[in-house]
């Protein structure tokens, strides 16, 4: 059966028909009725889209349709029979316990975002950071220099002849290379500790930046209350409480904010002691060493 065509359709068509034309009225409707008609020969020809689906393999149908007979599982065996796993070894101890497994990986371990000197200076040409204040985390995420935060920064040296002016840094860690390049650039760098919660603070505004460690003392408790009373609450930065991260906040050679702390003669470790005798003898060393360098002597 053809399809129907709308009535609306059929009234226009006639009627454009019959003011357009002279020839009789029934011959121009039947004439206009065929140029819309259409065959009921096209229902056959419907298809999908060429692409639009993939034949599905027919296993177990005889040789002649490429996966038949063995239906591509081979001839015999356990492959064949039944179900391995991609690691199964034959049945020997696997290798993972017979030799077990070299390493591991640190899931406690803090990520840090990484700045390199040349990323650094090129935000500095184009004015997204301003040299002359102090460049902390919060002025690093706030420019978009690192992305998300993380537990803290690193500061790397790729880049170390970049810097064209003194800058003032504080980060979570330093590489040796970064610290030599800034101080050569006349500037200063401190590593401080941070957490992810802390930065987050800081980048909210509810806490503000410092390189003083907690006070700790009865005598410290009027001040910081009085100077709450005053300014309002904000959040105080955490201290290490790992022996790891004390011993490295307390090292002069990572410019840790805790190196202040050391007394004479006394390292970062918070067991390992120098001893007195080790040290007047480094002393003397360098006393020789001074007086070795003496071009002449006084006669």
């Amino acid at each position: 059966m053809p399809p129907r065509i709308p009535v609306r359709l059929t009234a226009q068509c006639c009627r454009a028909t019959l003011e357009s034309s002279n020839v009789s009225a029934l011959t121009s409707v039947f004439g206009a009725l065929s140029i819309q008609s259409r065959s009921a020969s096209i229902l056959s020809d419907l298809r999908d889209n060429r692409g639009a689906y993939q034949k599905r393999i027919r296993v177990g149908r005889g040789p002649s349709s490429g996966k038949g007979k063995t239906s591509g599982r081979g001839h015999k065996g356990q492959k064949q029979h039944g179900k391995v796993n991609a690691w199964f070894q034959g049945g020997q101890t696997p290798l993972l316990f017979q030799r077990g497994r070299m390493g591991f990986d640190n899931i406690r371990a803090p990520v840090l975002s990484e700045v390199n000197l040349d990323k650094l200076q090129d935000w500095i040409d184009q004015g997204r950071i301003d040299p002359t204040q102090p460049i902390t985390p919060k002025e690093l995420i706030q420019s978009n220099l690192i992305g998300s935060i993380k537990d803290g920064v690193k500061l790397l040296a790729r880049g170390a002849n970049a810097l064209k002016q003194p800058v003032d840094i504080m980060v979570s860690r330093a590489s040796a290379s970064a610290i030599d390049a800034v101080e050569q650039a006349g500037g200063k760098i401190v590593t401080r500790y941070y957490t992810k919660q802390s930065i987050k603070r800081l980048v909210e505004g509810k806490s503000v930046n410092t390189d003083l460690p907690l006070p700790v003392g009865a005598e410290h408790v009027e001040p910081v209350l009085e100077q709450v009373r005053q300014k309002g609450f904000f959040y105080r930065l955490p201290d290490p409480t790992s022996r790891w991260d004390i011993e490295y906040y307390r090292d002069p050679a990572h410019r840790g904010y805790l190196s202040h702390t050391l007394k004479p003669g006394e390292s970062p470790s918070l067991f390992f002691r120098v001893p007195p005798s080790k040290l007047i003898k480094q002393k003397k060393l360098k006393a020789e060493k001074k007086e070795d360098t003496k071009l002449w002597e006084k006669l």
